[in-house]
């Protein structure tokens, strides 16, 4: 089933007086909010009750809880230091992962820094390999780490890019950000049959289980040269891109994603109208 939610809080949340995520389970549960994605992107320091609290909050809510590793992962790292560190993010958000009830980690891959976009791509492949020994190691072979599509040309996660690493495992599934894939692409989804493109792109050269029931980010994001500037909400109309053929498009595959709201505090209410429309397409 495909399933609605968003990245942290929105506005309307702590405006309407909530102050604590435990509280937010019951208030999505309220708005019809299906996922709950939780970020540990300036670091995993949440302690193993608070996190297990948090976890039976949305459990009885029926709100399913995902998690965003850390933000400086980067698999591209020459330096072999650097990369037990960002195994080591990736083991932290799948421990509370684990102690939320969830199954599903989304990460950032890497950043090309001063290597050429093979080197960097050569070593971001090595590396994931290493990652997912440890994950078998650490008994997190179940988890699906979702790695992202990303907005800025610098970063590591072109679609062709994600699509190489979520091949090398079972466990590794794509988190397909539309929003980062325009802002990289300067505004391709402003043409809807290219999300189409996108679709058969991926079914072309990925297992169907893993498109079918792949993490989406979606907002409308503000973009440069360099691609990704900031995150919008629903309400722009200058950049994009538009949800609504990416909707149809899921209807009419009978796709099942879990799609995430990344919108500048409007994500509840973005979610939503994504959730409405989707319904309305029977």
């Amino acid at each position: 089933m495909i399933k609605f939610g968003v990245a942290g809080n929105s506005k309307s949340f702590f405006d309407e007086g909530g102050e604590t995520t435990a509280e937010a389970a019951a208030w999505c549960a309220a708005r019809g909010i299906d996922i709950f994605e939780y970020s540990f992107g300036r670091g995993v320091t949440m302690n193993e009750s608070t996190a297990k609290k948090i976890g039976e909050a949305f459990r009885q809510s029926g709100v399913e809880l995902t998690v965003h590793a850390p933000y400086f992962i980067n698999f591209s790292n020459p330096d072999p230091e650097m990369i037990q560190k960002s195994i080591g993010y990736v083991l932290s958000s799948c421990k509370k992962a684990a102690d939320f009830g969830g199954d599903r980690v989304v990460v950032h891959p890497a950043t090309q820094g001063k290597l050429s976009r093979e080197g960097a791509m050569k070593l971001l492949l090595e590396n994931v390999v290493k990652l997912h020994d440890a994950l078998e190691e650490k008994g997190y072979g179940s988890t699906k780490i979702c790695f992202e599509t990303m907005g800025k040309t610098a970063q590591m996660g072109s679609l062709d890019e994600i699509i190489s690493v979520v091949n090398l495992f079972d466990q590794y599934y794509p988190c397909i950000d539309f929003g980062h894939i325009n802002a990289r692409e300067q505004g391709i989804l402003n043409n809807p049959e290219n999300y189409n493109t996108l679709i058969q792109k991926m079914l072309d050269f990925m297992p169907e289980n893993k498109v079918f029931n792949m993490h989406v980010h979606f907002s409308k994001i503000q973009y440069g040269a360099k691609g990704e500037i900031r995150h919008l909400t629903f309400a722009d109309e200058i950049y994009g891109p538009d949800y609504r053929p990416l909707m149809e498009i899921f209807r009419k595959y009978g796709m099942t994603p879990y799609v995430v709201c990344e919108s500048d505090g409007t994500q509840a209410e973005d979610a939503m109208e994504m959730k409405r429309y989707f319904l309305s397409l029977g």
